[in-house]
This record gives C-alpha cells, sequence and structure tokens, in this order.
C-alpha cells in the first residue's frame, strides 16, 4: 500500500466516525497523555517540555527546534543532511528518541537522524537528561527526546494550516487539524518540507576563484499521521496511533568533482494501546508494529543501491497498583521481536524480552522517591541488570533538591552484530553508572535549573580495523563524561506587553578513561537563549545559539578543530484576527551571516529568509 493510500484510508476511517459528533457545553477538558511513565517517574531528573508556541517559532526539521531550545549538541552532514545528536558527551546511540511512550531508534545502527522528523507532528516535545533504561530500555544514555501526541477528550473541532516559504525555494506545509468530543478523540496531520538546498558557501571559492555553492543537496520529507481514541466509559480507554514517513534526499558534495548520491528512507509506525483505571489498579497494554527501510545509491544516475530494512512486532504490559495512599507500584513485562534484512548484513532475527519493576512512593507532598529495576533476556548478548534511584524535595516555595542514580546499557545493533564482512556477535551491550545533582530554584516568574551530573561508560563499542584491513566492532574505550546544566525561564506581562525568557548552557567533559582526551565532535560549552514579546496582535522573537569549539581527533590535534560560533535568528509576525486566527509572519536566519559548519567541509547557509502564514480555524 503506497503512502498515499494509507493516509486516504486513515482520513477517512477517522471523519466517519469522528464527524457524528454533538456540539455542547464543555464540561471538563480531559487530556489523556500519551507517556505516562514520562510525568511519573521523573521528579528526580530535569525534564524539559518544549510545547506549540516554541514549536512554531522554530524551523519545521527538529534538529532546528532542539539546537535553539535545549543542551543537546548535533552534528549536521549540511543544511537539511544526516543529523545525530549528542547529550551530555554521549554518542548519537545513546540517547533513546521516544515516540509515544515507544523507543523507536534505529535496529540498524542505533540512533535517530533528527532531520527526518517534523516538529510540528507533535503536540508536544519533551527532553529528559539523564538515564532512563530502566523503562525505555537501549540507548536512553545520555538522555531521551520524547515525540508525543496526547489525545483530548472534550468539544473540539479545531484546524491548523502552516504554508512556509524561504531562502533556496525551501518549501513547508504542515496541515493538523483535531476532532473530538467525550467519547472519540482523533487527529490527522500531514507535512512536507522540501528544498533545493542549492545554498551559497560563505568566503569559500574553487582554485579558480568560482564561488562555491551546496550542490546535490535537494532533500524532500513527507510525513502522515493518523491517531484515534475511544472512551468507552471512565475506567476504559482505546488508542490508536498511526504514522508514515519518507525522506528522499540527495548528500551534499563535499567536492565538486564527487559523485552525486542519494539517500531514501522511510518508516512506518502503528500503536494500539489500553488504558484501564479501576480505582487501586491501572493497566496499560500496548502492542506496536514499526517498518524502516533505507535505498543508498552510491550515483544517483544509476538504479543501482544497497539496502536495509528492519520490521519491529513490540508487546508491552503495564500494570500498576496502589499499595498504601503514598506508594505506587508499576510491574511491566515486554517482548519485542525484530526482523532485520540488508545487502550488508543478509537476514537475522532477534528477540529480546524484559521484565521492570517500578515504585514510587510520595512521603509527603514535599518529599517524593522513585525506584526502579529492569532485566532483559535475549540469546544475542548479556544484559546487565539496570536500575534507578531517585528521590527529591522541596525545601519550601524557594528550592528542590533532586538526586538520581542509575545503570543503563546500550544493546549492539543489527549492523554491530552482522555486517558482512566485519560483523561481530560476540560483543557485549554498553554499559554505564550515572549519578545526577539537581537544584531548582523558583521565584515568582523565574524558575533556574542547576543539575551536575557524572558518567561512567565501559564497552563502548567502536568500529576498528582489524585484519586484513577489514573494520570490526569491538567492546574498546571507557569514558568518562560530567558536567552542568542550566535551564532558565522567566515570563511576565505589563498590561498589555507579555514578555517571556529561556536559556540553556552546558558545561560538557566526556574523555577517554585512558588517554585523557575529550571526545570528538563534543563542544566543551553549548548556550542558547531566546526572547519573546507579543502585545494585542503583534509578537516578535529573538534566537541565541553558541557552540564551543570541538576536536576531530580522537588525539585532540589542535589543528583538527572545528572553531566555535554564535548564529542569531529574529521573527516577527502579525495576527490579522481572520477565522480564529491569521498569522502572516516573517523571520530572518542566521541574521549576522556567520560563516560556521558543524562537520568538516559542510559548510551551513549564511543569511537567509522565511515567510509564512498560519490559519487557525
Amino acid at each position: 500500500m503506497t503512502l498515499n493510500k494509507r493516509f486516504t484510508f486513515c482520513f477517512l476511517l477517522l471523519c466517519q466516525i469522528i464527524l457524528a459528533q454533538h456540539d455542547s457545553i464543555t464540561k471538563l477538558k480531559e487530556v489523556v497523555v500519551s507517556d505516562k511513565n514520562l510525568k511519573k517517574y521523573s521528579d528526580s531528573q530535569s525534564v524539559l517540555k518544549l510545547n506549540d508556541s516554541i514549536i512554531n517559532k522554530n524551523e519545521a526539521l527538529l534538529t532546528d527546534l532542539l539546537n535553539f531550545n535545549s543542551t543537546l549538541y548535533f552534528k549536521e552532514y549540511g543544511r537539511g543532511m544526516l543529523s545525530t545528536v549528542s547529550f551530555r558527551g554521549t554518542t548519537s546511540s545513546q540517547t533513546a528518541v521516544i515516540w509515544n511512550g515507544i523507543n523507536i531508534n534505529s535496529q540498524m545502527n542505533g540512533s535517530t537522524d533528527f532531520n527526518t522528523i517534523s516538529g510540528s507532528d507533535y503536540n508536544s516535545i519533551s527532553i529528559k537528561a539523564g538515564g532512563g533504561s530502566v523503562i525505555y530500555g537501549s540507548g536512553a544514555i545520555g538522555g531521551t527526546v520524547h515525540l508525543n501526541n496526547d489525545m483530548p477528550f472534550y468539544n473540539r473541532f479545531e484546524n491548523n494550516l502552516k504554508f512556509d516559504y524561504g531562502s533556496f525555494n525551501t518549501i513547508g506545509i504542515n496541515y493538523k487539524t483535531n476532532i473530538s468530543n467525550e467519547k472519540w478523540s482523533g487527529q490527522i496531520g500531514f507535512s512536507k518540507n522540501s528544498s533545493t538546498n542549492d545554498y551559497k558557501y560563505l568566503n569559500k571559492y574553487t582554485w579558480k576563484g568560482v564561488q562555491r555553492w551546496n550542490q546535490n543537496g535537494q532533500y524532500d520529507v513527507i510525513t502522515m499521521s493518523a491517531n484515534l481514541g475511544y472512551k468507552l466509559n471512565a475506567r476504559n480507554i482505546f488508542k490508536l496511533y498511526s504514522q508514515t514517513s519518507n525522506t528522499d534526499r540527495n548528500t551534499s558534495l563535499i567536492t565538486e568533482t564527487e559523485t552525486p548520491s542519494k539517500y531514501i528512507n522511510g518508516f512506518n509506525r502503528n500503536l494500539l494501546e489500553y488504558d484501564g483505571n479501576f480505582g487501586k489498579l491501572t493497566t496499560n497494554l500496548k502492542t506496536a508494529y514499526i517498518f524502516e527501510n533505507y535505498q543508498y545509491y552510491a550515483d544517483n544516475s544509476t538504479n543501482n543501491y544497497t539496502y536495509g530494512k528492519t520490521e519491529s512486532l513490540i508487546a508491552k504490559a503495564d500494570v500498576g497498583y496502589t499499595l498504601f495512599k503514598s506508594t505506587q507500584i508499576n510491574g511491566i513485562i515486554d517482548y519485542n521481536k525484530t526482523t532485520g534484512t540488508g545487502s550488508g548484513f543478509g537476514t537475522n532475527t532477534r528477540e529480546i524480552s524484559s521484565a521492570s519493576l517500578l515504585i514510587k512512593q510520595d512521603v509527603s507532598t514535599y518529599w517524593k522517591n522513585e525506584f526502579g529495576v529492569r532485566k532483559e533476556f535475549t540469546d544475542n548478548y548479556k544484559s546487565p541488570v539496570l536500575f534507578s534511584i531517585g528521590s527529591s524535595y522541596q525545601f519550601g516555595e524557594l528550592y528542590k533538591l533532586k538526586l538520581n542514580l542509575s545503570r543503563n546499557f546500550r544493546i549492539p545493533t543489527f549492523n554491530d552484530l552482522y555486517w558482512e564482512e566485519g560483523g561481530n556477535p560476540d560483543l557485549k551491550p554498553e554499559s554505564s553508572y550515572q549519578a545526577e545533582l539537581g537544584n531548582v530554584f523558583t521565584f515568582k516568574n523565574i524558575t533556574l535549573t542547576q543539575t551536575f551530573y557524572y558518567i561512567k561508560i565501559k564497552d563502548l563499542l567502536q568500529w576498528v580495523p582489524g585484519k586484513n584491513g577489514i573494520w570490526s566492532p569491538q567492546n574498546t574505550d571507557k569514558v568518562n563524561s560530567y558536567g552542568a546544566e542550566t535551564l532558565l525561564s522567566w515570563k511576565k506581562q505589563f498590561g498589555k506587553n507579555i514578555f517571556a525568557v529561556n536559556a540553556t548552557y552546558a558545561h560538557t567533559i566526556s574523555e577517554n578513561s585512558d588517554t585523557k582526551k575529550q571526545l570528538f565532535f563534543v563542544p566543551f560549552n553549548k548556550a542558547t537563549a531566546s526572547v519573546a514579546y507579543s502585545r494585542n496582535r503583534i509578537s516578535a522573537n529573538y534566537q541565541f545559539l553558541y557552540n564551543g569549539f570541538v576536536y576531530t581527533r580522537a588525539d585532540n590535534d589542535p589543528d583538527e578543530i572545528i572553531n566555535d560560533y554564535m548564529i542569531s535568528n529574529v521573527g516577527i509576525d502579525y495576527d490579522f484576527k481572520f477565522l480564529e486566527s491569521f498569522k502572516l509572519g516573517f523571520q530572518v536566519l542566521n541574521l549576522f551571516n556567520e560563516a560556521f559548519e558543524s562537520l568538516e567541509n559542510r559548510p551551513m547557509p549564511g543569511r537567509n529568509f522565511n515567510m509564512y502564514i498560519t490559519l487557525k480555524f
């Protein structure tokens, strides 16, 4: 079934079921969250939530949103190209991406490409710092990024439509509709982001003096989603989430003499969920099917390509019980079967089962404790026993203290285990211990969060040259990562004038414990800031990003670095109050025309522009 047929089917299904709703006075605006454990078991860790207002002020792709609003560091192979993340000095495979409570990191390479995801496709996006493997499994070492589609159950019919057009023929379309009453909740979404991406490289010329520009950089990202919820009664709720996406993307050339190539990848995710609430006893059952695939054309003028695909079936049962008024227990059992086929690793199947126990204790309204333990079972590797212990205490209105200790891990991927030639079936999972201390200061409209952490990682998986020059993954290095993170938020209204300020800062030391060298592509310092102002129909905002320099070699050669850079964006929009809302906006990106790159020989664009129209009706 093609992408368009899937979307049309979901659209017709939802319309037939929901359009029969009746208008009435809203008694209670009930919203059922898609990932209850994110809120329930995060009292001892830092969680940064980005809502619709922040999401809409940024460029469409998820890299830009998180880069300008969090402590995460991104390495991009050019604008719109492959984008990988580093969280608390860890590798791209050590940050887990969670879609409505399900870990969706690639089974082939263990990471997520953030330039294949549009932030506008979700109600909210949260960034949880620190270990989360007890709840979310493999990869949740540095932290987790949560993509949530929450279900409202109150009378609503709302449509949001946004058109973008910017430099380099960049086109964005995003449409979301929410249709709900007290029994049904439906959401339909469509997003398309494309660009010819032919920007000039600042201050870069060929040996003949000809201006260099980004060649073979075209991309097109299309995502469709349909979500449906049915509230049988106050105790029983059924939910269905479905999302499919396709990214057709060339790969920018490093030199003009390279052979143009392209990379096509896509995914299909389906999740059926049941929530039961029976007083002291709660149940949450999930069944998910996730498909991912890619095709790589080394020469995009031919039809020859390498490929890979995986299919995962996930079943998860979460049973909770309120033992005492202050103590809640959750027992979780899940099963994951993944079959992978590819030109590089043949056909292989992996089955993983796990059991977890989570305990939350509210000693008082000020003192909360949480504990979790998890064990996985599989024939492919030996899994360590994972745990998490946390506590938080509110000292009056001004200060809150958080403490957390955890053990986390990352399992070998299909590429690691089965790649032909070089795969290593004897690999061990990466294992880490983590400790963090958080301080939250709140005074009137100001919230300041300061977190100190230490991570010790062993059995780090790295591909190294072996016999006959064949590269193979090995459990090699040990890494110590430690540092501090700061989050600041302030919002204040003076008459009709509304001001909001948000800022983040991360200082990160991530070093090989043997060589005492900083890991390459991990900046010592990163800072972001944003200022927003609104009055009546007009609003304006300013964004700032600073990335410190990074080493590009394991030996920390000072001549092999990527320089630090500072980027500023500014935007303004006006609401004409047509329908419920009609906004016309304009943005200047990279305001000061900074020449920068986050990866060697992958220049990013200079000053560029974007204009947009948003309709809400």
